[in-house]
């Protein structure tokens, strides 16, 4: 039998490609991938699990498919990913409607799952060995065609003491670098401009493999392919070495744009996360890439609230967020996640994190506001990614897809999403920057 099967995929961009793998084993399979859940025969919700606000997120809407399925608009309702994976026991018996689980090292065995759901009226909960699975393999983009996804490696050896991910997705694992380079070739040619290199650590990748680190070899094969942008997200700090820095500032095509998650900057509490960064060290780390890499724009995240942190702690890292000016940063509050070390220990109650996290987000408003108004009459290839009725909007080499804002610019003509146009940056609304398309 052949049916027709939807896909939802949730959090992070390493899952959209998990989603996106998926689609195409099942297209591959003869069913037919279609957008709308309303129809379908089956959906799979794709999960993620990293913090209780996500597993939220993944019930709520597993629920909203549960209604349709009551209401006979879907058959079936498959739920995998990094929730069904910590949580598989609790899917199954608090959501009935859930028809199968896999786990996140079960994503090759979606058409099994599915062919058992509808054929067999069986309920798979397949959890397949989360260190081995295979990471490569056919997808059907589900992002815009000018820009897509490259993950370079799978799990995580970093174990942060807040976090689950090595406990869902395994140990680092980098993929062959000729198995990249076939697979970047293939969204080059399906005419990708903009490459996004991810992984849990992209820094780490090949240390698995020789015992050195082969991303700045991996970057340079990269750029030899037809792409206009590549983008470089999560990057541990204490792994950037100087040839990587190097490449960096070379290639044209490797954008000055560095998403280095901190977490913090107290000493102490660093430690007592098993980061393996002190204050000292990762200031001079931002000097010498600012030093090193012209126009260098910083992306981080930041923790409010993690064990050992007191309003010295606190007020230490906004005075340190004021000083290294980093112009863009996710702040989130602690997160006590089941099963992790940080969990345990002491920390502030959950409204008092989610207070700080207010506070340093206002702390980084007035750094972006001070960086935009720094950048104005300069003018910058945008990527053009649509018309809102009054003027087209796109991105900057400063703005990652759907972390960071837009830049809204005026034309005198029409410009095709998936454009690059020179846009002279003329002013800011809501911390995103305005402008005019430049002769």
């Amino acid at each position: 039998m052949r049916y027709n099967i939807s896909f939802i995929s949730l959090g992070c961009a390493k899952n959209q490609v998990n989603c996106e793998q998926m689609m195409a084993a099942v297209a591959a399979a003869g069913h037919t991938v279609q957008a709308d859940p309303e129809g379908a025969d089956a959906v799979v919700v794709n999960t993620c699990g990293f913090l209780a606000s996500a597993c939220e997120e993944a019930i709520d809407t597993i629920l909203e498919m549960a209604e349709l399925k009551k209401a006979g608009r879907v058959r079936k309702i498959l739920v995998t990913g990094c929730m069904a994976q910590r949580y598989q026991e609790d899917v199954l018996r608090e959501l009935p409607e859930v028809d199968g689980v896999l786990g996140t090292g079960s994503y090759g065995d979606i058409v099994q799952a599915i062919e058992e759901v509808m054929d067999r009226g069986l309920r798979p909960c397949r959890m397949g060995n989360i260190h081995t699975a295979p990471q490569g393999g056919p997808r059907i983009l589900s992002t815009p065609p000018w820009y897509a996804y490259l993950r370079i490696a799978e799990g995580c050896d970093n174990h942060c003491a807040y976090c689950v991910i090595p406990s869902l997705r395994g140990k680092y694992r980098s993929r062959p670098m000729g198995e990249l380079l076939e697979e970047a070739a293939e969204l080059a040619d399906a005419g990708v401009k903009e490459l996004l290199v991810i992984a849990q650590d992209i820094t780490r990748y090949g240390t698995d493999l020789s015992g050195e680190h082969q991303l700045a070899s991996l970057l340079a094969e990269l750029c030899r392919l037809d792409f206009h942008w590549i983008r470089l997200h999560y990057l541990y700090p204490d792994e950037i070495t100087d040839e990587l820095i190097d490449i960096i500032a070379k290639e044209d095509k490797i954008l000055p744009y560095l998403d280095i998650p901190i977490q913090h900057c107290s000493d102490g509490i660093l430690k007592a996360m098993n980061r393996r960064d002190t204050k000292a060290e990762l200031t001079a780390l931002f000097d010498k890439l600012r030093a090193r890499i012209p126009g260098l724009v910083l992306r981080t995240s930041i923790i409010t609230g993690l064990p050992g942190e007191g309003e010295a702690e606190f007020e230490e890292l906004c005075a340190f967020l004021r000083q290294t000016r980093i112009e863009r940063a996710g702040v989130f509050p602690f997160s006590p996640e089941e099963g992790t070390r940080a969990a345990a220990m002491d920390h502030v109650d959950a409204e008092e994190a989610r207070r700080r996290a207010e506070l340093a987000v206002d702390v980084q408003s007035d750094i972006i506001d001070a960086y935009n108004e720094s950048v104005l009459g300069e003018v910058r290839e945008v990527l053009c990614e649509g018309f809102d009725g009054q003027r087209y909007y796109g991105r900057s080499y400063a703005e990652s897809p759907d972390i960071d804002g837009r830049v809204y610019f005026d034309a005198d003509r029409e410009i095709p999403p998936g454009t690059f146009v020179p846009v002279r940056l003329t002013g800011a609304m809501d911390g995103e920057l305005t402008g005019e398309m430049a002769e």
